[in-house]
């Protein structure tokens, strides 16, 4: 399965940067996501402003229906509880974020789903693939912050299927792809009115504007 899931993310568009809408919850957030073409949706697991429970979590990927994945995020959590917390929303990515150690990737792995790596721009092992990983997330030195760094530092030093996070906007993400070659971006307090509440309008801006970028 989680072969077919990276088939399926670069087979949506080979031209078009991959495009993650994190923390949605449901409703407008998902459907504004999907009818602008993104890649993947990113619902929070794990202790946030934006988390949602796991009951609910199952309900966006009903209401996704396979259009696109439904990543599940985790920070700290123990494989046994990310293991739980996946089988009950059936999402179709796994996300880990900070010190998860390569073991618990291989863990995970028996689940079949897309894993995902997500680290600060300069943590160790920056390689795709170092801890076992489908895809790697690359986030600002402050994960989080929702501040812009130096996109332009990450051109040379990754390949692959890698994506780029941190203080992205739809007034920014454009020339952030341009200046880092990534394969893909991640957003998520970039698209929201206000902390934990998307804007459909600011996801649709942010699509419009990555999609931009290859044109």
């Amino acid at each position: 399965m989680a072969s077919k899931l990276l088939d399926m993310a670069q087979q949506m568009d080979l031209n078009l940067p991959f495009v993650k809408i994190c923390g949605v919850r449901g409703g407008a957030d998902v459907e504004t996501a999907l009818g602008y073409g993104a890649n993947a949706v990113g619902v929070m697991l794990t202790k946030s402003p934006r988390q949602i429970t796991t009951a609910q979590a199952r309900e966006v990927t009903k209401q996704v229906g396979g259009r696109a994945l439904v990543v599940g995020v985790f920070h700290g959590e123990s494989p046994a509880e990310i293991k739980e917390a996946v089988e009950a929303s059936e999402v179709s990515g796994i996300q880990l974020h900070g010190n998860h150690p390569r073991s618990d990737f291989s863990d995970l792995r028996e689940l079949n789903r897309l894993l995902i790596r997500a680290v600060s721009a300069d943590a160790p092992d920056l390689k795709v693939g170092a801890y076992g990983e489908d895809m790697l997330i690359v986030d600002a030195p402050k994960p989080g912050s929702g501040e812009t760094w130096d996109y332009a530092s990450m051109r040379e030093k990754l390949s692959g299927h890698w994506i780029l996070a941190g203080g992205l906007d739809p007034y920014n993400v454009e020339i952030a792809l341009e200046e880092s070659d990534a394969w893909g971006v991640d957003v998520s307090s970039g698209v929201e009115a206000q902390r934990g509440i998307k804007d459909p309008n600011l996801i649709a801006e942010f699509l419009a504007a990555a999609r931009v970028a290859t044109a």
